[in-house]
């Protein structure tokens, strides 16, 4: 007879539906006990274990060992820890005036990011700019990016001019100066720090003598980066 079987497959289909249907709730219901379970005997102790790992983090990115400051007449010290990756001549006219000579020095998150004065001397110029945050791998961050540049008048040997840029990065969005102008600064004295990654450039008259080459891994207030004859 015609359509014979139909209204039997229809209250199959509707069967097989309501039986997804429950499947798909007993499914549900376990997912939510397991996750409840999950949440209370276990995601207490995954929080705390990467609270831990970011706490040890934090500690290591702010350790602040004391430098092992050389002595010495006419010496300029690193002021960051860092890879010298950028040696060149360029133009600094806030404070040097015109052209000189260029140190910069790329610092990574595992760096220490505590900054050191470079020599004796008086902060004469001090000046902060506000800025983009592009990565401080790229060199071109000098120029754009949120920087404070500190003149010194040097010491040692008297007159001399040097500046320090410290250069805010793509993670680095914090500068924190612990100087002001006119300040008296000795040899690696802490002057500042910068928060994860970031670059520090040191701008040198013509005549200061290159102590460092590209490539060169420095410590901040202890490795000697240049010197006054």
């Amino acid at each position: 007879m015609k359509h014979s079987g139909k209204a039997l497959l229809a209250a199959l289909r509707l069967v097989g539906l309501t039986a997804a249907a429950v499947l798909l709730l007993l499914g549900g219901a376990f997912l939510a006990k397991w996750t409840a379970f999950f949440i209370l005997h276990y995601l207490p102790w995954v929080l705390a274990a990467l609270w831990a790992l970011f706490t040890a983090f934090t500690l290591y990115f702010f350790r602040d060992p004391d430098p092992l400051v050389p002595a010495g007449p006419n010496l300029v010290i690193s002021p960051a820890h860092g890879k010298v990756d950028v040696i060149d001549t360029t133009t600094e006219p806030d404070y040097l005036g015109g052209e000189c000579q260029r140190i910069s020095i790329f610092l990574s998150v595992i760096d220490v990011h505590v900054q050191c004065a470079p020599l004796n001397g008086r902060v004469a110029f001090y000046k902060y700019t506000t800025g983009q945050f592009l990565s401080a791998l790229k060199t071109e961050s000098a120029r754009f990016n949120e920087n404070l540049l500190i003149g010194l008048d040097a010491a040692e040997p008297r007159g001399e001019k040097i500046g320090v840029r410290l250069i805010a990065g793509l993670i680095a969005r914090r500068i924190v100066p612990w100087l002001k102008e006119n300040d008296i600064v000795q040899r690696g004295d802490r002057i500042s720090l910068i928060q994860f990654g970031s670059r520090v450039e040191v701008y040198l008259p013509r005549h200061a003598k290159i102590k460092v080459k590209l490539g060169d891994r420095v410590v901040g207030g202890q490795t000697v980066i240049a010197a006054f004859d």
